[in-house]
């Protein structure tokens, strides 16, 4: 397998910048994901691995091959990547073992070994029984899974992936998140995977690029993303929580409970650095009394199944999530404990 590179990746339509100086290294058999808000740039840049689009300025390499440049544009046929698209893209006329040896029959291939590759094919996405029915008798997740089939059926060294699930309802995304964990881990292809849904990308991938209007705003771990997201955009896009002013710290720097409760207790002045608190980190205790540093009013409940989320107004004005384990009144007094922040980037 080859790791791909892409290097200060650069797309003008005119004078707008679609993606604006894009760098990532992929490392072979990594499932990666481009993720941001509509218009952010994520498909335009997948369009342009699959050579659908040229670079105006910038690199591709695949593995050691220059596959985009200024000066070289390698044609889709001949790079040797697969496309899944959002509308599956199936020929209703053809059975489902026809549509995923439909690459090979454009290579010519045929016979025992076309045969083979085709049941190989179905088997990694668990559809060998389906074989020979046609797509419109198959579920949406089912011929999700032909398009994937067809995909590997020529053994491409990269698996590009445009919204896969967004046709889905979401009982159908669920299952289809565990079918796309199963198949990355049986073939090991390197998978780039487009999609507008955070908890997709955080659920499947193993490193997250998150893109804001062409631009790459953090290159992470989901963990590193949720953790430690760079600037208070990143933080407001991934995960829910709740950005402070506090007297302490620096960007880039976890405030453990002292150190953070002290920071929030100072003058207003003083409270300079924004800080990143999660609602896992916030503790309610149902008595507004002195004895607690900060306090808070109840604004408003929300039943998640689990748990209870409160949504708060500290003294300060200051809107703070939290979770509980049970209701409770809107305008009812708490006290807080807050366990951990994360100091952020201003925005840019």
């Amino acid at each position: 397998m080859a790791g791909l590179t892409i290097d200060r990746v650069t797309k003008r339509f005119g004078e707008q910048r679609a993606v604006d100086a894009l760098s990532l290294d992929v490392e072979p058999g990594e499932f990666v994901a481009l993720l941001g808000p509509s218009g952010c740039g994520k498909t335009t840049m997948l369009r342009m691995l699959a050579g659908f689009e040229s670079l105006s300025e910038g690199e591709i390499h695949l593995g050691g091959r220059l596959l985009a440049g200024l000066d070289q544009h390698v044609p889709p046929e001949q790079r040797n990547m697969a496309m899944v698209f959002q509308s599956y893209a199936l020929w209703p006329h053809m059975s489902v073992a026809d549509n995923v040896g439909y690459p090979l029959k454009l290579r010519r291939r045929s016979g025992e070994a076309y045969q083979r590759q085709v049941a190989k094919a179905l088997a990694m996405v668990a559809l060998e029984p389906y074989a020979q029915r046609s797509p419109q008798e198959l579920s949406g997740g089912q011929r999700q899974r032909v398009a994937l089939a067809r995909c590997l059926v020529t053994d491409p060294d990269v698996v590009l992936l445009d919204e896969p699930l967004a046709n889905l309802d979401r009982h159908l995304r669920a299952a289809m998140e565990q079918s796309f964990r199963d198949f990355h881990r049986r073939t090991r292809a390197t998978l780039v995977y487009v999609t507008h849904d955070q908890s997709e990308a955080m659920a499947l991938a193993d490193r997250i690029a998150v893109m804001r209007e062409g631009r790459l705003e953090q290159w992470a771990t989901p963990q590193t993303l949720y953790r430690r997201p760079r600037s208070t955009w990143v933080a407001s896009f991934i995960g829910q929580g709740s950005q402070l002013k506090v007297a302490a710290g620096r960007p880039g720097q976890r405030l453990e409970e002292a150190t953070l409760m002290r920071g929030l207790a100072a003058i207003a002045t003083e409270r300079t650095q924004t800080v990143l608190v999660r609602p896992e980190h916030v503790t309610v205790l149902p008595d507004s009394s002195s004895f607690h540093a900060l306090r808070a009013r109840v604004e408003g409940v929300t039943f998640r199944g689990e748990r209870y989320e409160l949504h708060l107004c500290l003294e300060s004005g200051e809107a703070l999530m939290a979770y509980h384990h049970e209701a409770l009144t809107e305008g009812q007094k708490v006290g807080l404990t807050l366990h951990e922040g994360w100091c952020l980037e201003p925005d840019a």
